[in-house]
């Protein structure tokens, strides 16, 4: 390591910044054993101005090395960050018990990767190699559809109210299709896109890891290996996206982002469903457009009727057109009750909408079974609703390209 500032023979290529570098020796090992001599070590204070000299022209590579303490620094960390950024010097956080949002605003900020400390063995180098490799590209407009080209069935699922069973609807639907689609060898991913309060790990008693927020993190550098490495199997037939770990923005993707999520998906399996979060948010349009078929899911109550006129409003207003909506009434009156059948016919017309699905209600059922992370089939194969899903599942399947 050579001390900047210093008369040195040799330029400097390489830089760590830290608040105390001594307090990650493995990064010191790995700088080392990369850039050997054509390194050196800054503090922040340092690295801000560092950067606006001359001495810095060389410099083509920066370790930011980040512990919990990184917040009380945070306007000063990215500064250093914006100036190198600006200069096209890429970056690698070198991140220790960060929270996953500061580290997502540090990367908005025009960082390029991150790696977790205590490094994994070759990490750094890896990195640092993916990094050379990007810069050596040839800028290239990515297609939205990767090589194996399946183009597969997407069908979006979005709440209007809470409670309404939206995810409870998409993991179901998922699964039936799961079954359906075995005999033909078609597979089936469900996507979890609510980042703050997603339940499908919930509802299927999966975990969920920090390779998720790895791979949402890094979509520009997201390959098939990478994709796969972030999604979890149930019961060996269903691959599934869980939300994140940690409770994120909404904002975390752009709708570049999501594209190409639902494109790599939509690629490697022949049905996609998404399930969205409540909140309509800047990339909900990315999804409608991408999607085959988009579910809104409501009740027979005033607070849904609100939603979806608030919803079928703002879609007339952007000029987005509603061809792709299905409405799925969730606890639908039943056959017999011809008074909750006259309030869900004067629903739909004061909406000016039409019902595609009628879900009864499926009772406790539901709740047990989702607490047990176990689908309708598993659990209660002779509840109503189970069967309405299945049935809806059958037909859904026509929808394969």
């Amino acid at each position: 390591m050579s001390s900047i500032g210093e008369d040195e023979p040799q330029e400097i290529y390489a830089c760590t910044i830290a608040r105390e570098i001594h307090n990650f020796d493995l990064l010191i090992e790995d700088m080392d054993a990369i850039f050997h001599e054509s390194w050196g070590n800054l503090t922040f204070h340092e690295a801000a101005t560092f950067l606006d000299s001359e001495e810095s022209k060389s410099l083509e590579f920066l370790a930011i090395a980040l512990d919990d303490t990184a917040e009380s620094n945070l306007a000063l960390i990215r500064t250093v960050i914006e100036k190198a950024s600006a200069r096209d010097i890429r970056m690698i956080l070198i991140a220790e018990a960060l929270s996953p949002i500061l580290l997502h605003q540090l990367l908005r900020s025009g960082a390029d990767d991150f790696v977790p400390y205590p490094l994994p063995e070759a990490a750094l180098q890896d990195a640092v190699i993916k990094l050379q490799k990007t810069d050596a590209a040839p800028e290239i407009a990515v297609p939205s559809q990767t090589p194996s080209g399946k183009q597969g069935t997407v069908f979006a699922v979005h709440a209007l109210a809470g409670g309404v069973g939206g995810t409870n609807f998409a993991v179901n639907l998922a699964w039936e299709l799961c079954g359906l689609a075995e005999a033909t060898k078609k597979t089936v991913c469900i996507l979890d896109f609510d980042f703050q309060c997603g339940a499908v790990s919930t509802y299927l008693d999966l975990a969920r890891t920090e390779k998720v927020y790895e791979l949402l993190s890094q979509t520009s550098n997201m390959d098939e290996d990478a994709f796969f490495a972030a999604l979890q199997k149930f019961r060996d037939k269903l691959h599934v996206l869980t939300a994140p770990s940690d409770m994120l923005p909404l904002d975390l993707l752009t709708p570049d982002e999501i594209e190409r999520v639902i494109a790599m998906a939509r690629d490697q399996f022949d049905f996609v469903i998404i399930d969205m979060p409540r909140t309509v948010v800047h990339w909900t349009e990315t999804v409608l457009n991408m999607a085959d078929l988009y579910f809104a899911m409501l009740e027979l109550d005033l607070r849904s009727a609100q939603n979806a006129l608030r919803m079928i409003r703002a879609m007339k207003a952007d000029g987005i057109s509603m061809e792709k909506y299905r409405f799925i009434l969730s606890r639908a009156p039943k056959f017999t009750d011809l008074s909750g059948k006259a309030r869900a016919k004067r629903m739909g017309e004061s909406l000016g909408i039409s019902f595609a699905v009628n879900l009864p209600d499926g009772g406790t059922q539901i709740r047990d079974a989702n607490d047990h992370g176990l689908p309708l089939s598993e659990y209660a194969a002779k509840n109503p609703l189970y069967k309405e899903m299945a049935q809806l599942a059958f037909v859904m399947r026509a929808h394969v390209r």
